[in-house]
């Protein structure tokens, strides 16, 4: 085993849930073990906190309702959760730790082949764990970078980048050739239009607020819908028209957004044909991968019989492309972590930070140019 020098013991975040409906997030101390052949030890110097972050960081609680608890040494914030305890019965009571991923330096390796050439690199990794200075992971959650990038760069290189490039290669799957994204001004949004862009592929940005279709456009996006202004409908129809989008994969999942969506497609996809109850043959869809809106999902139906809504997930999706095609995603990320893939944040925070209510409130907001970086060792 090559061993650089690790301690034994570690600061992590743990979120517990428990039956009088609240939610703990805390500051804790936890064992860093010694890595197995194929595992490597990285110190962990950035990790983001992404929407899909914060289910497993607060159960649904409600952010306002934070307050601090815990010690000046373990510091931690209780929140109630409003709709109880329902389908969190697997969490009850364990602290569970937290982070989908992050970014360090290996400094420590298992005896294989595969983990000595991890030795001393940068890596990106994948684990569920990655609010702590320390983890032990496999070198297959591992993805390590070209020399001279920053741990920072490499945080953020599983999530996005690999989602932004799913909902291409979806599209490209299930027989549509231009898609529309809803939150156009996002991180994810930014990469997927540089995507797009660089692939040729049609491509519908929807944003919330009127500058950030200035962003969008400074972006070298063509397609950027205000969802905020009275002219939203007939701009999405005319940005379908031109693209010929015909599927959408939506992070706000409450609402009437998937609707109007269906709805555009049908409308655009209904042009010039014979009348049909049936509406037109165009096949169209919308999937949600988010819920920045936890309301329920309202469908109108106004848009024909040719349609389908349903949910996407990245883990499925690499799992049906297989291990070459998900390397191949793989490898494109770590190519153009710096470019493609450059992750912006509003905030760092130390794991002290992450658990201070003004900062929960903020970040847990999932305001566009608010996403926090956590720096485990700040």
């Amino acid at each position: 085993m090559s061993d650089s020098g690790f301690p034994a013991r570690t600061l992590e975040l743990r979120s517990t849930v428990t039956d009088d409906g609240a939610v703990t997030l805390a500051v804790a101390e936890a064992d860093v073990p010694a890595p197995g052949p194929d595992e490597v030890v990285v110190r962990i110097d950035a990790a983001p906190i992404n929407p899909s972050d914060l289910g497993m960081l607060f159960a649904g609680a409600d952010i306002e309702s934070v307050e601090a608890v815990g010690s000046a040494e373990l510091p931690a914030v209780r929140a109630t959760i409003p709709t109880g305890t329902a389908g969190l019965g697997g969490r009850l009571g364990r602290a569970m730790p937290t982070g989908n991923e992050g970014g360090g330096t290996v400094v420590a390796t298992g005896d294989s082949d595969a983990a000595r050439a991890l030795d001393g690199k940068v890596v990106g990794f994948l684990s569920g764990s990655a609010y702590a200075q320390y983890r032990t992971v496999h070198v297959a959650s591992c993805l390590p970078m070209h020399p001279g990038t920053s741990a920072d760069d490499a945080a953020a290189c599983f999530v996005n980048p690999l989602t932004a490039l799913g909902m291409v290669e979806t599209m490209r799957l299930e027989g549509h050739s231009g898609l529309v994204h809803t939150v156009g001004a996002s991180n994810l949004g930014l990469m997927l239009n540089r995507i797009c862009l660089a692939d040729d592929v049609p491509l519908v940005n929807i944003v919330r607020r009127a500058e950030h279709v200035e962003l969008l456009r400074g972006e070298g996006a063509q397609h950027v819908v205000d969802s905020s202004a009275a002219s939203f409908f007939d701009d999405l129809v005319d940005a379908l028209r031109a693209t010929g989008a015909t599927i959408a994969f939506d992070a706000i999942g409450g609402g009437e957004l998937a609707s109007t969506l269906l709805t555009a497609m049908e409308k655009v996809a209904s042009e010039g044909d014979e009348f049909s109850r049936y509406g037109s043959d165009t096949h169209k869809q919308v999937f949600i991968y988010g819920g920045l809106d936890r309301g329920p999902t309202t469908l109108n139906r106004s848009f024909g019989m040719s349609w389908s809504l349903g949910g996407w997930l990245l883990t499925p999706f690499l799992g049906r492309i297989g291990q070459d095609g998900a390397n191949r995603l793989r490898t494109r990320v770590a190519d153009e972590i710096t470019t493609t893939f450059a992750s912006s944040y509003g905030m760092r925070l130390s794991l002290a930070q992450t658990v201070d209510p003004d900062h929960v409130r903020r970040y847990g907001r999932m305001a566009t140019g608010e996403k926090a970086l956590v720096t485990p060792h700040a």
